[in-house]
Formats: C-alpha cells, structure tokens, sequence
C-alpha cells in the first residue's frame, strides 16, 4: 500500500505534509506583453475587481471557497467598449481544478478569447501554484 502522502500527490494536488497549492496564476497574454494574475482562495469571491489589460480587455480570476459550497476556479473576461464594461467569456473549473494534468499550459489549457470589434485577442492558461506571486 502506497503512504497517504503519496496518493494525495498523485491527484495533481499535493497537500497535507507537502507544498499545498495555495493559489491560482494566470499568465495573460495581449499586445505582445503577458502579465501574472494570482488569486488566492476568497470567501467573497464578487468583492474581487478584474484587473485592465491593455486598454481593451479586463481579466478577473477567481478561487471560490465557499462555506458549504464545493470549490472552484472562475475565470472572466471583459472588454472595455466605449457603452461599458462587456463580458465576453467565463470558464468554471471545479477545485481541485489540478486534478487534470498540468502540462505546458496548467489545468486551463491555452485559451485565447476574442473582441471582434475592434480585433482583439487575448491569451490566458492558469496553473496551480504554492509560490506567492504578486498580481
């Protein structure tokens, strides 16, 4: 029988005696430039703002831990158009979102989210991660 420790690991996610992943990161690509945007664990999960990317798009992740609720993983994105703040993309991932094999592009994969009006495309993956980033 292999030791608990062990088991836990081999999930994706290895907490309990070992460097438990505390937080989600980001890298969000537009422009030419990516950015990290780290998240940690929030009970209020709406008192989060989304972060500007460039002067068209806003990146909001989320790490939902709510009392009585199952965790999870929420990514946002906006643009920002001349009427308003628009939402034009938003993907749930049940936590621990590490149970899928992080690979070269995290639990999130690649994804790539358009603006069609003005021809904007912005990059983002997200990974699990015990290293403290700052956003």
């Amino acid at each position: 029988m292999l030791p608990s420790k062990f088991l836990l690991c081999l999930s994706g996610l290895c907490v309990a005696g070992s460097a438990a992943a505390t937080q989600v990161v980001c890298h969000v690509s537009y422009g030419g430039e990516t950015r990290v945007i780290a998240a940690q664990p929030s009970r209020e999960p709406y008192a989060l703002a989304p972060q500007a990317i460039g002067s068209l798009f806003m990146f909001r992740v989320v790490f939902e831990a709510l009392p009585g609720a199952p965790s999870a993983v929420k990514i946002y994105s906006y643009v920002d158009r001349d009427e308003g703040v628009v939402p034009i993309h938003q993907a749930t991932y049940a936590h621990p979102a590490a149970t899928r094999s992080q690979g070269e592009f995290g639990f999130a994969g690649l994804q790539a989210v358009y603006e069609p009006l003005r021809d904007g495309e912005l990059q983002y993956w997200c990974e699990m991660s015990s290293a403290k980033v700052k956003s």
